[in-house]
């Protein structure tokens, strides 16, 4: 019999390795072509691994929880040739298999929520655990033959096998993944909440978009589901509740949660933190993109927003304060030859990611509302990839989402300094002409900075922040676009 050496697939540029989450199969269980071997995690985006062969697993060379390098050997299947042969494979073409994660904890996955500046708790539906405990004795699966051939991950046909679903039933289901997939996060959705799928007669727009694209409170986002299918308002799944004590309920970190408040802890044990406050009139701004936007569409086939307009600002005062731009390791100062702006993003789950613009000083206002776009895009429909939201260099968050006009972000380690961009709100203020001083009604916006005091001093700091102000501020009302 001929054995293929399954590799862990290059899943980013800058992704080195991975931690080995779960093994959906066991040694001594057939596998199908293209059928998910094991659950795979890096710190920001979690993917399944598929098999590019039909066989059967014959040994796993690591175990759960292991982290492993790309290119590595996790595996070896045994294939139906007649020949005792062990078949090896470059790791770049297993990563051809790989494509956007069916279950992205990236987005919506209750088991692994992505990272950023400010963090919202990741929602789980009751008995998950118990759901994706696999019983391999007992299990009963869905004979996809008897459908449409639509392509079900073994975790998706395990649950609903057990929750008596059949295929039939799981091929009326809209699916969000890659190629309208059917995720794990869809399934448990139409689980607890059916009535929705049954009554919902046409797609739902997404409410879910950039933290950046508007400077009012929006409403919570709503799931968006794959193009041309009726997709429920899936309403947020509450966090799995071990224990209930009174009328207070106990609920246990999952491990996305525990990674994500270690790494806050981390950050401000690690650095000590300033923050400086500055106001900042940007009526040029607004009136300006509500001069141009409409033709800025119609010219770029793109919709402008402010993101684009503040990491253009952000940049170029990077460029005339590069010590903003370093990180720290031990007694050296590591100075960043490139400018990566992550930008803090709603997900339709509610929480935020941080894609990251590389080099974002090289792009004109086209190509960041261009990057913009199509990272909040693949964001929000679960296609980002680990390379995406990596090597980021300054982080942009805007607080003023949520209607409040300042706040205070931790520090995105390794990086030393994050901005929040407030509300922008409509305040009279003194301002200045050839006549005399005058009040007149302004749109204002709070710009906070934390830095970290090791390697960013207040004068650095002060006169970055004011910088980014001062671009803001001398924004040219006769642009062109």
């Amino acid at each position: 019999m001929s054995k293929y050496q399954l590799l862990l697939p290059k899943m980013g540029e800058s992704v080195a390795e991975a931690t080995i989450i779960k093994w959906n199969k066991a040694v001594g269980d057939s596998i199908e072509a293209d059928e998910a071997v094991m659950e795979i995690a890096t710190d920001k985006v979690d993917s399944e691994v598929p098999s590019p062969v039909t066989g059967r697993l014959v040994e796993q060379l690591c175990k759960e929880n292991d982290v492993v390098q790309v290119g590595s050997v996790i595996a070896i299947i045994e294939t139906g040739g007649t020949e005792e042969e062990v078949i090896e494979t470059p790791a770049a073409e297993v990563a051809q298999e790989i494509n956007a994660p069916d279950t992205p904890e990236v987005v919506e996955e209750p088991k692994a929520e992505e990272q950023s500046q400010e963090y919202i708790a990741p929602e789980a539906m009751p008995g998950l655990d118990q759901l994706e405990a696999k019983d391999s004795a007992t299990e009963t699966t869905v004979d996809a033959s008897k459908g449409s051939g639509r392509f079900y991950s073994p975790l998706v046909k395990n649950i609903a096998a057990q929750e008596g679903i059949s295929v039939e039933e799981l091929d009326k289901i809209p699916g969000t993944g890659a190629e309208g997939r059917l995720t794990k996060d869809d399934l448990l959705n139409y689980i607890q909440y059916p009535a929705a799928y049954k009554t919902a007669a046409q797609p739902i727009e997404p409410a879910a978009a950039s933290v950046f694209e508007s400077t009012k409170p929006e409403p919570q986002p709503v799931r968006q589901q794959a193009p041309a299918q009726a997709a429920p308002a899936a309403e947020p799944k509450p966090a799995p509740v071990v224990s209930v004590s009174g009328n207070d309920e106990i609920i246990e970190m999952d491990r996305m949660r525990k990674l994500i408040a270690d790494h806050m802890v981390m950050s401000k044990q690690t650095s000590p933190h300033v923050t400086s406050f500055v106001e900042a009139d940007v009526t040029n701004i607004v009136q300006w993109r509500d001069k141009v936007k409409g033709a800025f569409e119609k010219k770029e086939g793109e919709k402008i927003t402010f993101t684009p307009i503040f990491i253009e600002a952000v940049a170029k005062a990077i460029r005339d304060f590069p010590m903003v731009n370093v990180s720290v390791n031990g007694n050296q100062i590591i100075k960043k030859a490139n400018i990566n702006i992550g930008m803090a993003t709603a997900l339709p789950s509610g929480n935020l990611i941080v894609p990251v613009i590389k080099r974002a000083d090289q792009l004109n206002l086209v190509g960041l509302t261009k990057a913009v776009n199509d990272l909040a895009g693949r964001a929000r429909s679960n296609k980002l990839q680990p390379d995406d939201v990596q090597d980021g260099t300054f982080t942009v968050t805007n607080v003023g989402t949520f209607g409040n006009v300042m706040g205070t972000p931790i520090i995105n380690q390794p990086q030393v300094a994050v901005l929040a961009v407030g509300a922008i709100k409509k305040k009279p203020a003194v301002i200045e002409t050839r006549h005399g001083d005058m009040i007149a009604i302004r749109h204002m916006m709070f710009l906070s900075l934390s830095y970290d005091h090791r390697v960013v001093d207040g004068a650095l700091g002060g006169s970055f922040l004011r910088r980014i102000a001062d671009y803001l501020e001398g924004w040219d009302s006769d642009r062109a676009i």
